[in-house]
């Protein structure tokens, strides 16, 4: 799933009164995010949500109680499929290919310009809203984090890696390395991405030197 464009079925909230409507809710937080993406918590009021939605505004505040509630389970709920750490039973499985096989997604993910516009927005609301970045980072970073660890602790087992080096400091330059490559003005296209991806995994000790 695009980590932009149609929300996941959002977490069932059980309270007094008749079922809350699957359907409104997920309309409620499509709107919720396009409009952050498109100007950001500036331009996603309460009302402008429940416009775009087709809803009423006493729907949307019968659901959350403020905006920033809506906004970071919008982004919680439009996630990524994020992937585990990789099984202890795929040690036998060449860490290239391991590799390899999860770039598609990640190229797709990252080649999006709505995806990079979204991080942008959460980066900008950082200071005001910090809900925002606080649900980002834990739906987000932390279980792609995990991810890398696993597959850099297998790297450095294996030699690719020298055995004292840090590797949440690894983490951190391939993230940063790609968060600047995606936050500049012109959104790089899918075979760039790719490129790009390759060669961060490349110095990271993740994909062999000559390929």
């Amino acid at each position: 799933m695009c980590p932009v464009t149609a929300p996941a079925d959002p977490p069932v909230r059980r309270g007094r009164g008749r079922p809350r409507d699957a359907g409104a809710d997920r309309a409620i937080l499509d709107a919720a995010l396009k409009l952050f993406i498109e100007g950001g918590v500036a331009g996603a009021s309460m009302e402008q949500i429940a416009k775009r939605a087709g809803v009423g505004k006493l729907t949307v505040y019968r659901r959350w109680s403020s905006k920033e509630e809506l906004l970071s389970q919008a982004i919680e709920s439009a996630r990524d499929q994020i992937p585990d750490a990789p099984p202890e039973d795929l040690s036998a499985v060449p860490l290239a290919d391991l590799v390899n096989q999860a770039l598609p997604a990640q190229v797709d993910m990252l080649a999006d310009p709505r995806f990079a516009a979204m991080i942008a927005q959460i980066f900008g609301s950082r200071a005001t809203h910090p809900m925002l970045m606080e649900t980002y980072w834990e739906h987000y970073v932390e279980p792609r984090r995990r991810a890398v660890h696993v597959l850099l602790r297998r790297a450095q087992q294996e030699g690719h890696l020298d055995a004292d080096t840090d590797l949440d400091v690894v983490i951190d330059m391939m993230v940063g390395a790609l968060m600047y490559r995606m936050l500049q003005p012109n959104t790089p296209d899918h075979n760039e991405i790719r490129r790009y991806l390759h060669e961060v995994y490349r110095h990271a000790g993740l994909l062999p030197k000559d390929g």
